[in-house]
């Protein structure tokens, strides 16, 4: 299944706009059907998951307490 660009818009709650930049700039692929961009589906779900997973990740290591220092000598 294909989404337009105003489907995918929707979807990712951007502007239309947002989403023909991305296109552009090859950052979503999509086909031209003589009439406008189509998106599939499909390939941007995983696109999507792939990313969640990503910030999950980066979300754990920031979240991961900073070892103390042992050349850190208390002053008091």
């Amino acid at each position: 299944m294909y989404l337009t660009i105003k489907e995918t818009a929707e979807h990712l709650s951007v502007t239309e706009e947002a989403v023909q930049k991305l296109v552009k700039e090859k950052k979503i692929r999509a086909l031209w059907d003589g009439e406008q961009y189509i998106i599939n589906k499909n390939q941007f779900k995983t696109h999507l998951e792939q990313m969640e997973k990503y910030k999950e990740m980066i979300e754990e290591i920031l979240n991961e307490p900073i070892p103390e220092d042992p050349d850190i000598k208390d002053e008091d």
